[in-house]
């Protein structure tokens, strides 16, 4: 499996503090059945980081992992902050995809409700960048408003879960809302998020399967994320009928309706 958006640099963000930590950290996402991670440190105002400092960093966990004999891959990426793009020069955003690609990995804001954030996201693509959205499932303007989340899906944007949003790390709201956004087919990656090797472990497979999305797997976990390292394009989604365990809230918002409306059975 490829893992599309962890934080394993050490020293550069709020993941791991030490080479030693980021080492812990593959291993134990190689024991989940990880076999590539692509490291995306914040690149944001708190965490203003550059492509170079991100490359350098990456090489230096690579050799370490050879050394110390873990067998995951390490290529650079970022997790930009939404925010903080108007920041950074053209140069270096460009510099910044995931696995040096055209594809950017995009935090939107956890703040209140940014009724321009579909703007800006518009704006980026207009500009030429490929998007992906970091964890749009723990983001409140979406809760607000779904239909601006299915407006960018169909636009090109593609969504990449946090694996623990599905089995409630983050809480029922975000939940619900991460297994709304698989039946409505808004999901085109999962990835861990992993900060550490324990509190934000990683892990990819088990959540997969306990959301009920275990025929997806392949398609989440490494055609889809080898598609944006390769700069290929996105293979299409599988047939598949997503399932799991809990009971799913159903009140995804079509464009030009006031109120949530179900569209699918709610399972118990």
């Amino acid at each position: 499996m490829i893992d599309l958006h962890c934080h394993v640099l050490p020293g550069i963000d709020d993941g791991p503090s030490t080479t030693a930590s980021s080492i812990a950290l593959a291993r134990a996402a190689a024991e989940v059945g990880v076999r590539r991670i692509v490291a995306t440190p914040h690149v944001s105002t708190r965490y203003p980081n550059e492509a170079d400092s991100i490359a350098r960093l990456v090489e230096e966990v690579a050799f370490a992992l050879t050394r110390e004999g873990v067998k995951v891959g390490v290529q650079a990426g970022a997790e930009i902050a939404l925010e903080h793009i108007p920041e950074i020069p053209s140069e270096e955003l460009a510099s910044l995809g995931l696995g040096g690609g055209e594809w950017l990995l995009v935090e939107p804001p956890f703040g209140p409700l940014v009724p321009s954030l579909g703007d800006t996201v518009t704006a980026l693509q207009q500009a030429g960048h490929k998007v992906v959205l970091a964890h749009p499932e723990r983001c409140p303007t979406f809760h607000r408003d779904p239909a601006m989340l299915e407006r960018l899906v169909r636009s090109g944007v593609l969504t990449s879960v946090t694996a623990g949003a599905l089995v409630g790390r983050f809480g029922k709201d975000v939940r619900h809302f991460a297994l709304d956004m698989a039946a409505a087919k808004l999901i085109h990656n999962v990835a861990s998020d992993a900060h550490d090797a324990k509190r934000r472990r990683p892990g990819l497979r088990e959540e997969i399967e306990h959301a009920g999305l275990g025929d997806l797997m392949e398609w989440l976990t490494q055609e889809v994320p080898a598609a944006i390292l390769g700069g290929d394009d996105i293979p299409p989604r599988p047939r598949s009928t997503p399932g799991g365990s809990g009971r799913r809230r159903v009140r995804w918002r079509r464009e030009g309706q006031s109120k949530p409306v179900s569209r699918w059975p709610q399972r118990i």
